[in-house]
């Protein structure tokens, strides 16, 4: 995540801070400031509000390590003024496993108050009816009821959201993941405008959720939309059948030409039993604007091109493609290159396949 910067590495997860996130320190400190007018009042509310995110932190951490204990692993867990998210690589598939990889965060957080209202109760810590309020008294009892609401609020059956995710589970055992992550993305959406109105009314902080929510469930939506139409799709399904390849003896005029001829955009480089480089648009620009058009191709460093094999499950290229917007890959089929295949093909057959989609459903 952009404007984020790494502060920590534990087991073997890399844990970030958002710039926003300082924002809400700044903030905390001054509200603290005005309300007592004290340097240390300011210091005790920002040590409250690191001590909310650390609990925060081990909450995303109940996540992350549920999951790795079915092979799923964690990429970075990032705070954010909201809360914290773990980026895992994927939810598991089975059902069941992701109810209990979604209900260990807030079971983290019931855990924690349980263990602060021993504390508090073997020492006998007397809470007055002032001290119990959230921005003064005891930093213990604070933080025990914070966890009780955080637990809980988490548990709100919107998606994504984890009892929105228990939610999904649950119904992904009667009618499929696709079918559910619907309906749970619906209720989700449902549910933030409730909240976004509620936070205009009362608390602009719940505006910020509802919107998140809003977002987070059309997202991940879209998400399982795409995973279920490439769940049997092979590269043979996307790629693009009828194209140019260029030698290195070739100029850019030569490119320009067939870039004018027609809507293929980057160009093969070699021959047709060997291509080995790529000359994307916008190295064909930057050549035109550096070298001129009767620069040869072989004058410039082009970028190395990759090959896959025709029937390669499509969803499994995907992942690796998403980090290189701009990547072409030559297709093979026996050693013969039949095809090319980047990103924007792939686009254009999930487009193709969601509008045929919505026609079988209003047929129905």
């Amino acid at each position: 995540m952009k404007w984020s910067w790494k502060i920590a590495r534990i087991s073997g997860i890399d844990i970030y801070i958002h710039a926003t996130f300082l924002l809400l320190i700044y903030f905390v400190g001054i509200s603290y400031w005005k309300q007592q007018g004290t340097l240390l009042a300011a210091i005790s509310g920002v040590a409250y509000i690191l001590a909310l995110f650390f609990c925060v932190v081990l909450h995303e951490f109940g996540h992350s390590l549920t999951a790795r204990r079915y092979g799923i692993r964690t990429q970075n867990i990032t705070l954010l003024p909201i809360g914290g998210i773990a980026t895992l690589e994927k939810m598991p598939d089975d059902p069941r496993q992701e109810i209990n990889v979604a209900i260990a965060g807030p079971a983290v957080n019931f855990a924690i108050a349980i263990i602060l209202y021993l504390y508090l109760y073997i020492s006998n810590v007397q809470v007055t009816t002032e001290q119990s309020a959230m921005t003064e008294g005891s930093l213990l009892y604070r933080l025990m009821i914070v966890n009780i609401f955080l637990g809980a609020f988490n548990l709100l059956p919107a998606f994504p959201m984890d009892g929105g995710r228990v939610l999904r589970a649950v119904l992904a055992l009667r009618i499929g993941h696709a079918k559910a992550t619907q309906k749970a993305a619906s209720i989700g959406q449902f549910l933030a405008v409730g909240m976004g109105l509620l936070g205009v009314m009362y608390n602009p902080f719940l505006l910020f959720i509802a919107i998140f929510i809003w977002f987070g469930a059309s997202i991940e939506s879209d998400a399982e939309q795409f995973k279920s139409i490439l769940g049997h799709a092979k590269v043979r399904h996307a790629m693009l059948r009828e194209f140019h390849t260029l030698s290195p003896n070739d100029n850019l005029a030569r490119a320009v030409e067939l870039t004018l001829a027609g809507s293929q955009k980057d160009f093969p480089v070699g021959d047709q039993s060997n291509l080995y480089k790529v000359l994307h648009y916008g190295d064909l620009v930057k050549g035109l604007q550096e070298r001129g058009e009767h620069a040869l191709l072989s004058e410039l460093s082009l970028e190395d091109i990759h090959s896959v094999d025709i029937d390669e499950p499509l969803g499994k290229l995907l992942n690796s493609m998403q980090g290189n917007p701009r990547q072409t890959i030559c297709v093979t089929d026996g050693g013969q290159v039949v095809g090319l295949l980047n990103l924007a093909n792939i686009m254009e057959m999930i487009r193709i396949q969601q509008a045929l989609k919505k026609h079988r459903i209003s047929q129905n």
